[in-house]
């Protein structure tokens, strides 16, 4: 007989991204060569979802016929309640790929009622789990319905249909034989858009080729791809950076930013949302070879970018770090940055992430910006 040959069956790209034991310590995207390529496949931050509830069953018409038992009365019983669809916010997801060919989403209906006192069983609830930071929108309306941004928690976003009375319920004294009973009512029906908005403490924000994910990759675990070319990211990463016992903080490196991404240009809306729940702004400057950029200037782009998408992020404590300091063009493009922001309250720092120059005291001003009071 002959020996069967090696499997063929390629593995998906979420078998290569198996997240690590440190739930904290992770990327979104997969960092494995391979796998880089279907990267931006695999981060899916929006879905849409029909979800349809369970009926409730219906109550049951009948009568008690046993023998010797004259007049036996009522005896139907009540229709089971209908599943509910919930959705359950876990921290062992970091996109909404596992729903992305979802279309619908059903949950059992409830038992009808029976003869001789039986009630119908209750529908299964069916219970979706969603990655922590996940915003539910009702599709027609546009309506907000729940930020699930713990861990744990719970929305029943399609609540089941109730059961039917059954004749059983009706009897009363003038009427001891009712031949009615009550239908269950219908379960809840909705088109529902899931968003996932990541929760980081610090976000990277700045043009393409700036050094955000090579910075991310020397403060962090975090394993992003990195080269030498624009849009190198094109899914946010997240690293977990340690200053010693209780002092971690969670960092973000949110795709490149260029004038128009509010308006949609380059990767566009996509990734601006993720801006929107983090705490501290970093903006993330260098000299870049096209000579109509300039750090200041994209500074300035910056911003206004994030006051078209969303005026509050401008009133978001920011830090400036120039990166590449290790290059003497950037040494002096510092001293152009420090100049220009100094005067108008930015914190400005030069660093570099070849040779860790300034990373000590950015990451120690970002903590203390983070941990400083709101009133502050």
């Amino acid at each position: 007989m002959a020996t069967p040959g090696p499997s063929r069956r390629k593995h998906s790209a979420l078998a290569q991204c198996t997240p690590p034991a440190d739930l904290f310590e992770h990327q979104v995207g997969c960092s494995d060569k391979e796998a880089d390529v279907l990267t931006s496949v695999d981060f899916v931050d929006e879905v849409t979802l029909e979800v349809a509830a369970g009926d409730g069953g219906n109550g049951a018409v009948a009568f008690r016929r046993e023998k010797f038992v004259p007049l036996g009365g009522p005896s139907g019983g009540d229709g089971g309640r209908g599943g509910s669809v919930i959705l359950v916010a876990h921290d062992r997801f970091s996109t909404l790929f596992d729903l992305r060919f979802r279309r619908i989403v059903r949950a059992e209906r409830g038992e009808n009622g029976r003869g001789k006192d039986q009630f119908g069983k209750a529908g299964g609830d069916v219970r979706i789990e969603v990655p922590v930071g996940t915003q539910v929108y009702d599709q027609e309306s546009n309506a907000l319905l729940a930020d699930l941004h713990e861990s744990g928690a719970e929305f029943v976003v399609a609540e089941g249909g109730r059961g039917g009375r059954g004749n059983i319920k009706f009897a009363t004294p003038h009427d001891r034989a009712p031949r009615r009973a009550q239908p269950g009512t219908p379960g809840q029906h909705k088109k529902i858009r899931l968003v996932l908005k990541l929760l980081a403490d610090i976000g990277i924000v700045g043009f393409p080729n700036v050094g955000k994910s090579t910075f991310i990759a020397t403060v962090s675990r975090a394993r992003p791809k990195v080269a030498d070319y624009p849009f190198t990211t094109l899914v946010p990463n997240l690293g977990v950076v340690s200053l010693g016992v209780d002092r971690t903080f969670v960092i973000a490196d949110i795709p490149g930013i260029i004038e128009g991404a509010s308006e949609g240009a380059g990767l566009g809306l996509r990734f601006l949302k993720h801006v929107e729940r983090t705490q501290v702004l970093l903006h993330m400057l260098s000299v870049d070879p096209d000579p109509e950029r300039e750090p200041v200037a994209d500074f300035e782009t910056l911003m206004a970018e994030l006051g078209r998408f969303d005026p509050g992020l401008l009133e978001r404590p920011m830090i400036v770090a120039v990166s590449k300091c290790d290059l003497p063009e950037a040494r002096e493009a510092y001293e152009d940055v420090r100049k220009a922001l100094e005067p108008r309250g930015f914190q400005v720092f030069a660093i570099s992430s070849a040779t860790s120059e300034g990373l000590s005291p950015l990451l120690e001003a970002l903590e203390a910006t983070l941990r400083r009071p709101d009133d502050a």
